[in-house]
């Protein structure tokens, strides 16, 4: 079974309080809406004390072309792609040596917030002395499935070439598709949420040459993976691509969707591998939002301890998209976890779609 072996976060420079950003909210909304004061409580019940971004608030207080936006992903994306890469392949809580990078066979990048040919893992490889040879995979449009996806695709790969070691790099940089004249609700539940965040995660083959880690007794083996589509869910979350750039979609019954939805989906998955949900002792789940989390526990019967890391990430960076659940994921994988445990990766995303994995810790 391939083999999640480091975990490597880069957090954004600039630090901002949900106070400040509430603040910053009121002034841009504050002809928007009568009810202002009202709506404005949703940035108090999200739950969330901080997060990172890209640029400076200032540079927010500004209209920017589609085309400017864009290039400062760009930049911020490789610059940033670049730390999470070397702080994944040097990470010594997790490895007993630096991996090389021309050791690595491929690489998935994954985004959904801002566009680049080539793509940004080639421009990574200009800076970074990868092999020429290195498979490069993008994948573009997952929103915050994407993480998840992206573990998936790295266990298939390594499945298909049990020697290879692969990276999974994640850009999320949220911020730089604000929308400072969209006056809708959905910008301001957004804003209220989504926040700057860049990982990378290593997977290994299951005949990778590496050494034994003395400090990190067990690592989560990827068992299986499942993705599903729900049928004409596209209105749920998303892009609206307008001239000025990327309008977030982001639909108020997403909560009472996975209610309804996610248990089933679960429940079969794990039967699969004659296992119940009562057999999941950690749940690796990209924290959404506030109302994600209470429908998580609710459908699935997790109490808040299964949670609580989700939790702690949602409330110290926000809602990072794709990049999140490697966060989380990370918390885990400090954990002297015992061997054989499960855990199950879990995330949501456009389309509406699930991503799921189920994984257990070896030695």
């Amino acid at each position: 079974m391939p083999k999640i072996a480091s975990v490597g976060v880069c957090i954004p420079p600039n630090h901002l309080t949900q106070e400040t950003t509430m603040e910053f909210a009121a002034e841009l909304f504050q002809q928007s809406f009568k009810d202002l004061p009202r709506l404005l409580k949703v940035f108090e019940n999200a739950e969330i004390q901080s997060r990172n971004l890209a640029e400076d608030i200032t540079w927010f207080r500004q209209d920017h072309t589609f085309e400017e936006k864009n290039n400062t992903y760009i930049k911020h994306a490789v610059e940033f792609g670049m730390k999470a890469i070397i702080n994944c392949l040097h990470n010594q809580a997790f490895l007993p040596k630096n991996i090389p990078y021309k050791e690595i066979d491929a690489i998935f990048f994954i985004s959904t917030t801002g566009i680049s040919t080539p793509s940004i893992e080639a421009k990574i490889m200009n800076h970074l002395p990868f092999s020429p040879h290195t498979k490069r995979i993008p994948i573009w449009g997952l929103g915050c499935a994407g993480g998840a996806a992206g573990l998936s695709r790295a266990y298939e790969y390594c499945l298909a070439y049990p020697k290879a070691k692969v990276l999974v790099v994640s850009v999320e940089l949220c911020s730089l598709t604000f929308q400072r004249n969209d006056r809708s609700k959905s910008n301001l539940v957004g804003t209220s949420l989504f926040s700057d965040g860049v990982a990378a995660v290593l997977v290994i083959g299951d005949s990778a040459a590496m050494k034994q880690n003395e400090v990190t007794k067990a690592f989560p083996s990827i068992v299986d993976t499942q993705s599903t589509l729900m049928p004409n869910s596209e209105e749920v979350m998303g892009w609206d691509i307008k001239n000025e750039g990327l309008f977030v979609i982001f639909s108020k019954d997403i909560p009472s969707i996975i209610k309804s939805w996610l248990k089933p989906n679960v429940e079969k998955f794990l039967e699969k591998h004659q296992l119940k949900l009562a057999d999941i002792q950690h749940f690796i789940a990209h924290p959404g939002g506030k109302k994600v989390i209470e429908a998580y526990e609710e459908s699935l019967g997790f109490g808040k301890e299964k949670t609580k890391i989700s939790q702690k990430i949602l409330r110290e960076h926000g809602n990072m998209s794709s990049a999140t659940v490697y966060y989380v994921l990370e918390e885990f994988m400090k954990q002297n976890i015992p061997k054989n445990e499960f855990g199950l990766i879990a995330a949501l995303g456009p389309g509406f779609s699930s991503e799921l994995l189920l994984v257990r810790w070896v030695g």
